[in-house]
């Protein structure tokens, strides 16, 4: 049989066992530490900065040393809500912006600022309103590139003390008073209708230009082929003409017949428009007073029976 001294003897080992074992888990548990990829961890000892801690697995002192809550090294994008920018000629104006940012100092993101993601706000908002102020309506519009340049190397500067880098900066949006999308909206519509009534005119006096020009081009076409066919017609009259009269010169005619011929062909010398003037051979007028001799008589009497 145990004593009852005996028996508490044991327990109270058995209960130092296990708070030992308690706190030697604890202690691995503090003193073992898993950093993830992508993250950092800032490490304090006695309150002091000590070191940050890498990716993988980290020892630490228990009790002495403490971890902060892990800092993300990864590029953040960060939309911030519509900001009211007044630009130069005094109209508001509504901003939405975009930010491209990423943690490169887990120690400075830690100790130099409270909240890094509300000083990119606060600062972002600042800069805005100082870029856009000095800006009318119209270069606001149209300068985004500008705007996001000369905003991306301010805040690029102020907050690389923070451990911060500025990648880049977006503007999503840039809304103009009601009363102003209202007057642009009818200043487009009437740009438009300009263009569209322009760009009918045009096509219309082009239109014209390639009609009178094909017609040009038809009437000098017609009048070439007109003036060539009737110069086909008139040598074709003509080598007939020279036929007629080589066939009639060849055969050796008496001046009764060759008259005869020549009556005949004045006629078809007359058809052409062109012929405006006659070129009578001396040979007609020979064989016109062979024909009156022949009807008439040498004094021009007829001839008796």
């Amino acid at each position: 049989m145990i004593a009852p001294s005996e028996f508490l003897g044991q327990i109270f080992v058995i209960a130092l066992l296990v708070v030992l074992g308690i706190f030697v888990v604890v202690v691995l548990i503090r003193a073992i530490r898993i950093v993830p990829q992508a993250y950092a961890g800032v490490v304090e000892r006695l309150g002091r900065y000590h070191k940050t801690l890498q990716p993988g697995l980290n020892l630490l002192v228990p009790f002495i040393d403490r971890m902060r809550p892990l800092v993300d090294m990864r590029e953040q994008v960060v939309s911030f809500p519509p900001q009211p920018v007044i630009t130069e000629d005094n109209l508001v104006v509504s901003i939405d912006t975009v930010i491209y940012f990423q943690v490169t100092d887990a120690r400075a993101a830690t100790y130099e600022i409270a909240n890094y993601l509300a000083g990119v706000e606060q600062l972002t908002v600042t800069t805005l309103r100082n870029v856009v102020g000095g800006l009318n309506l119209e270069e606001a519009l149209t300068s985004r590139d500008n705007i996001n340049g000369q905003l991306r190397v301010v805040l690029d500067e102020a907050t690389g003390k923070w451990g911060l880098r500025v990648n880049r900066v977006e503007l999503k949006a840039i809304d103009p008073p009601v009363s102003i999308q209202d007057s642009m909206e009818k200043q487009m519509r009437a740009e438009r209708d300009r263009r569209a009534v322009i760009l009918t005119a045009e096509g219309t006096k082009q239109s014209q230009i390639l009609e009178a020009e094909g017609a040009r081009q038809s009437a000098i076409l017609n009048a070439e082929g007109d003036a060539k066919a009737q110069v086909l017609r008139a040598e074709a009259e003509a080598e007939a003409i020279k036929i007629v009269f080589g066939a009639i010169h060849a055969g050796n005619p008496d001046s009764k017949l060759l008259a005869y011929e020549y009556l005949q062909t004045l006629p078809k010398l007359a058809e052409g428009d062109s012929n405006k003037m006659w070129i009578i051979p001396s040979e007609l007028t020979e064989a016109l007073k062979g024909i009156g001799q022949g009807f008439f008589g040498p004094g021009g009497t007829p001839p008796k029976a």
